[in-house]
């Protein structure tokens, strides 16, 4: 399972935005069914941030998404972002 995840920060809050997706990058790259969990900064908009996922399956994603660092930080997207990050799941063809 892939998926993308792109983020806006609100104005002003972009560092703090970035600091925060950095927080889950340690804890999610350790939890299981993680196969990569990189994030990524827009070259053109310093407020547009992605991440790109590969999960084994999609109960590894499910448990990620009740995970307690991705839950500690669902509350703030209202603070940090301009709305909700814009998510898309793919499923590997070949």
């Amino acid at each position: 399972i892939t998926v993308v995840a792109i983020f806006q920060a609100k104005p002003g809050k972009e560092a703090e935005l970035k600091m925060a997706l950095i927080s889950l990058v340690a804890p999610t790259r350790k939890e299981a069914g993680c196969i990569n969990y990189d994030l990524h900064a827009s070259p053109e908009d310093p407020a547009k941030f992605l991440f790109h996922e590969n999960w084994a399956s999609k109960t590894h994603l499910d448990a990620h998404l009740q995970s307690a660092h991705i839950k500690a930080l669902l509350p703030r997207m209202d603070e940090l972002c301009v709305g909700f990050p814009d998510i898309a799941v793919w499923g590997k063809i070949v």
